[in-house]
C-alpha cells in the first residue's frame, strides 16, 4: 500500500505555468511556440503542451524551481 503511495507521488510532475494561449487563434500553436522560444533563448526551458479540457496552448516549465521568477 505504502509502496503504491509512492509511486503515485514520484509520477506527478510539478509545472509552472507561464502563458496561456486560446487554441482557437488563427495562427494555431504558433504563438505559445514563439513565446516558448523567447523563454528558452532566456535561459527558461519552456515547453509547450495542449490542455484539451481548457482548449488552449500552455507554456509550462516542468520544474519550477528552474523558472526565474
Amino acid at each position: 500500500m505504502a509502496d503504491h503511495a509512492a509511486r503515485e507521488a514520484a509520477s506527478f510532475v510539478r509545472r509552472r505555468i507561464l502563458e496561456s494561449f486560446p487554441a482557437s487563434d488563427p495562427r494555431g500553436s504558433w504563438p505559445a511556440e514563439e513565446f516558448a522560444a523567447e523563454q528558452q533563448r532566456a535561459g527558461i526551458p519552456a515547453e509547450v503542451v495542449m490542455d484539451l479540457a481548457g482548449d488552449r496552448f500552455l507554456v509550462i516549465v516542468r520544474n519550477p524551481q528552474l523558472a526565474v521568477a
